[in-house]
């Protein structure tokens, strides 16, 4: 057999060290894609457990309706708003901008459910409050003016419905909660 040169054995070294680590490397990648495997001794859990809470979410389905109720209690009264209900999280769900309705009334009716929501009040309410911590409306995605309205589920937060363009907050107001009361039937 002919010797190889120092050289020839480097490369050759390197070669198959590089094709080595590309097959180790794309078996790593397939097993990384694929699903993980349950662990060996997964921990009993039921809803008595001190460390689960449950909580309670608005469907897409129902959070649509109550948009649709917004705008057409609005329409009644011949004000062109726009709607939004967002999860408990503050998360939007939906959104609906009325025929009409003013562009920045969007963004606005999206901060007032959040802020509704987020102290389980309508923004009202929370407006009167800044007298005495005037800072709340330092809040990121925050919105202190009246037309944002809560929806419980015995007495606790699980939406957020709010309205923004009609000539006041409370108009705003009245119509989100014709939104949440459309909930009810």
């Amino acid at each position: 057999m002919k010797k190889m040169s120092m050289r020839t054995r480097v490369l050759t070294g390197a070669v198959a060290a590089a094709a080595l680590s590309a097959g180790t490397f794309g078996a790593m990648s397939a097993n990384a894609s694929a699903p993980a495997a349950a662990p060996a001794a997964a921990i009993a859990a039921d809803a008595t457990d001190e460390n689960l809470q449950q909580t309670t979410h608005l469907t897409v389905a129902a959070a649509t309706e109550a948009a649709q109720a917004t705008l057409d209690a609005a329409k009644k009264e011949n004000q062109r708003v726009s709607v939004a209900v967002v999860d408990r999280n503050g998360k939007t769900l939906v959104t609906l901008r009325g025929d009409g309705a003013g562009p920045q009334s969007y963004e606005a009716a999206e901060k007032k459910a959040f802020t509704a929501v987020s102290w389980n009040a309508p923004t009202s309410e929370l407006a009167k409050r800044l007298a005495q911590a005037p800072t709340l409306k330092d809040i990121p995605g925050t919105l202190f003016l009246g037309g944002g309205a809560p929806v419980q589920v015995k007495g606790a937060p699980v939406a957020g419905i709010g309205v923004a363009g009609a000539p006041s907050g409370d108009l705003d107001e009245k119509f989100a909660r014709a939104g949440v009361a459309s909930l009810a039937r």
